[in-house]
């Protein structure tokens, strides 16, 4: 489960739901962010990244944040993205959010003259082959004492049903092994805290997050739409066969209905740092 591009080579494509899913993901991690943005010290008048803003949906609660005498930068390099959050921004009223449509990695980042108060970043880092850059950018961007906050992938990995689910696994275990073939990196945050500190941060907090989860809880719902996407996808690309693809799909769909049923998430690892 994660965010996508639809012009980025990422490993994990998009489909036509894509932005509606987005949606869906942006509620279920809304919480952790606003209480992640508060511990790192986002606030009102602040000038703010939103690196990799997909259609915005952080974007918008980042402006309410700052207020009409701050602003909001969002970067992302999909275009049918940008174009969402614009429109959205200009018949919402958001005159704080600036949009800028760019490869972080080719181009930079468009401010990076030391001057953002701080930047917000989740599940970037993974799918890029040279994440190196976009740390580099980050910190030219954000000026002494600029926070930073991420949220990446520990451990992907630990996303598993009880009772187990072997056809579940397989599906993980395809998942990973077409990232990591499209240059993607899932477990990039056993790597981020090390890299940040020789990018010029102090690691301020480090915290796991992982959930056990019953299908009625509202989080099931967003592992759930990845798993629609996705199985259409990995037929795509040759690594599961359709049959095996409706096997994944009717046995998830299954435990779905039993109330008793658990699911693991992936492990997410939140990163506030702070520009030295």
């Amino acid at each position: 489960m994660t965010q996508t591009r639809s012009e980025r080579n990422d490993g994990l494509g998009i489909q036509d739901g894509e932005v509606e899913r987005l949606c869906l993901q942006h509620q279920v991690w809304r919480s952790r962010a606003l209480d992640a943005w508060r511990r790192a010290g986002f606030t009102v008048g602040q000038s703010l990244l939103d690196v990799g803003s997909g259609p915005g949906y952080a974007s918008f609660d980042l402006a309410d944040i700052v207020g009409p005498k701050g602003k909001v930068c969002a970067v992302d390099r999909s275009a049918r993205f940008v174009e969402a959050l614009r429109e959205r921004a200009r018949r919402c009223g958001y005159g704080n959010i600036a949009v800028h449509c760019r490869d972080m990695t080719v181009d930079g980042l468009p401010v990076m003259d030391g001057s953002m108060d701080g930047a917000w970043c989740r599940w970037i880092f993974a799918f890029l082959r040279q994440p190196a850059i976009l740390l580099d950018a980050l910190a030219a961007a954000l000026r002494p004492g600029g926070a930073l906050v991420l949220h990446e992938y520990l451990d992907y990995r630990t996303w598993r049903l009880a009772p187990r689910s072997l056809l579940l696994e397989r599906f993980v275990s395809e998942v990973v092994a077409s990232w990591r073939d499209a240059g993607g990196e899932p477990d990039i945050a056993l790597d981020l805290p090390g890299w940040l500190t020789d990018a010029g941060f102090e690691i301020r907090e480090l915290r796991p997050m992982i959930d056990v989860i019953t299908p009625a809880s509202f989080v099931w719902q967003w592992p759930a739409s990845f798993i629609d996407v996705n199985l259409t996808r990995l037929v795509e690309l040759g690594r599961i066969a359709p049959a095996l693809a409706g096997e994944i799909g009717a046995e998830f769909q299954a435990r779905s209905q039993e109330p008793s049923s658990l699911m693991i998430t992936p492990t997410v690892l939140e990163i506030i740092a702070v520009r030295r």
